[in-house]
C-alpha cells in the first residue's frame, strides 16, 4: 500500500500523536508499505528528508499564541494556499492508497481531507485530544467549534475513526455525530523496546535528589493536565515522607500548579526539568518509585503507557473500562483514583511508597498488560488490517514495491 501519514506534530518535536504518529509510520515502511509524512515546519528541521525508509514534508507555518486554553501549547498552522497547492502536488505525485491523519483539530488534516474528497482516497482518522476545557468559557467555545465547524469538515469526506478509549467513543459520537460502524478500537501504540536496555544516565545523582521517595510526572503542563490535584496531595505523602520529591518532566505551558505548591508548603518539593529528549524518558522512569500524570479523568495516554512498559509503577484516573475490550483492574494490573479527590490519590501514593513488593508486583502486571494489548507491532497490525479493509484487500504483508529513493518526489 501507500499509505500517507499526516499529522501537524511530528518529530523532532516531542508529544504523544507526534511519536505515535512517526512510529506507526517507520512500522509501515518497515513491513513493505511506501509512506509519506505530511507535517508543518518545526524548529529548523529540514524541510524534506527521507529517514526510517520514510518520505518526510514539513510545510512552512506559522504557531498560534498562547491565549490560556486547555491545548494551549506551541501548535503550528499550515493554511494557506501555497500550502494548498503543495499538499495536493505532494499527494498527486505520491498517489496515496489511503491516508491516515492525526489530529481532527489540524489544519493539515482539514487540507488532506479534502484532497481525499477530491481524489476519493480513503481516510483513517486518529483523534488523539478531545476539544474540552475545565473553564466553562472554553468549554463553550470548544464544543461550539466541534459542532459547527468540526464536524461539517469531517462530514465532508467521512473518514473511519481510530479509538483509543470509552470517553474517545462518546465525544466523536457525540460532537461529530458518527455512527458506531464507522469506529475502529485501537488502543495507543508504545515501543516497548526503547525500554529494553538499562540507562545510562543517574537522574537522581544529575538533580541532586538522593534516595528518597521520588515520583516522576511525565508530559507537558497544560490546562487539562495541570498536576493541581497531584499537588494537592503531595502534603499528605510530604507528611508521611518529608524526602519525596516530584519531578516533572516537559514543558510548563501552564504553570498554576507551582504557585499551589507554594500555597501549601511543599514548593521546594517540586523539580522541573522542562522538554527532554525522547531518548532520556527511560532515565526518568527507571529513577522513580512512581509515575503519575494522567490525572484529569481525560483518559490515559502514551506517556503512562510508557511509564508503565518501563516498568514503573503508573497511577492513572480512569475507570476500569476505559479501553474497549481491554479490561484494567485496580490494584491488579492498574492503581485508579478518581480524578476529584487528592486525599484518595495521597492513599494511593502512600500505600505504593509504603509497600516495595505490592509496588513491584503491581508494576510487573502492568508491564504484562502494556506488552499484551498496546505494543506498536500489535498495533501496527491492527492499522493494516483497517487499511485493508477499507481497500476491500485480505490483510497480509504488502508486495514488493520501489524503494523510497527511487520514487520521484515534490519537495
Amino acid at each position: 500500500m501507500r499509505i500517507a501519514v499526516v499529522n501537524n506534530f511530528f518529530p523532532p518535536r516531542v508529544g504523544g500523536s507526534s511519536h505515535l504518529s512517526a512510529a506507526l509510520a517507520r512500522e509501515y515502511a518497515a513491513r513493505g508499505h511506501e509512506v509519506v509524512v505530511l507535517t508543518t515546519a518545526y524548529r529548523g528541521a529540514p524541510a524534506y528528508e527521507i529517514a526510517g525508509g520514510i518520505r518526510i514534508h514539513r510545510l512552512p507555518a506559522f504557531t498560534m499564541p498562547k491565549l490560556g486554553l486547555s491545548i494551549d501549547f506551541d501548535i503550528t498552522f499550515a493554511s494557506g494556499r501555497r500550502n494548498q497547492r503543495r499538499v495536493s502536488r505532494i499527494l498527486d505525485a505520491f498517489r496515496p492508497d489511503v491516508i491516515h491523519q492525526h489530529g481532527q483539530f489540524l489544519d493539515l488534516t482539514w487540507l488532506t481531507g479534502r484532497y481525499a474528497r477530491r481524489r476519493r482516497v480513503p481516510v483513517l482518522l486518529s483523534v488523539h485530544t478531545r476539544l474540552e476545557s475545565p473553564r466553562a468559557v472554553y468549554a463553550k467555545a470548544f464544543s461550539a467549534i466541534d459542532r459547527v465547524f468540526l464536524r461539517r469538515v469531517l462530514r465532508g469526506y467521512a473518514p473511519r475513526f481510530v479509538i483509543m478509549d470509552e470517553l474517545m467513543e462518546t465525544y466523536c459520537a457525540d460532537r461529530y455525530e458518527v455512527a458506531p460502524d464507522r469506529f475502529d478500537h485501537i488502543p495507543v501504540a508504545v515501543d516497548t523496546t526503547r525500554f529494553d536496555a538499562l540507562p545510562t544516565r543517574d537522574i537522581r545523582a544529575e538533580l541532586g535528589l538522593g534516595d528518597g521517595p521520588l515520583i516522576a510526572s511525565v508530559g507537558h503542563v497544560i490546562p487539562l493536565r495541570d498536576r493541581r490535584l497531584l499537588i494537592d496531595a503531595l502534603p499528605a505523602v510530604r507528611d508521611k515522607y518529608p524526602d519525596a520529591k516530584l519531578v516533572i518532566v516537559g514543558t510548563v505551558y501552564y504553570d498554576a500548579f507551582l504557585e499551589r505548591a507554594r500555597e501549601l508548603g511543599v514548593g521546594d518539593a517540586v523539580v522541573c526539568v522542562g522538554e527532554v529528549p525522547a531518548q532520556d524518558v527511560p532515565a526518568y522512569f527507571a529513577a522513580a518509585d512512581i509515575e503519575v500524570h494522567d490525572l484529569s479523568g481525560g483518559g490515559c495516554g502514551t506517556a503512562s503507557l510508557e511509564a508503565i512498559a518501563a516498568g514503573c509503577p503508573t497511577v492513572v484516573a480512569v475507570r476500569e473500562t476505559n479501553f474497549p475490550g481491554i479490561r484494567l483492574r485496580n490494584w491488579e494490573n492498574s492503581v485508579l483514583v478518581s480524578h476529584r479527590d487528592p486525599d484518595e490519590l495521597a492513599r494511593a501514593l502512600i500505600r505504593l511508597l509504603d509497600d516495595p513488593d505490592e509496588r513491584a508486583a503491581i508494576a510487573g502486571r502492568q508491564r504484562e498488560l502494556v506488552r499484551e494489548h498496546f505494543t506498536l507491532d500489535r498495533v501496527t497490525e491492527q492499522h493494516l488490517e483497517v487499511f485493508a479493509g477499507m481497500l476491500g484487500r485480505p490483510p497480509g504483508p504488502a508486495p514488493a514495491s520501489p524503494s523510497a529513493e527511487g520514487t520521484a518526489d515534490v519537495p
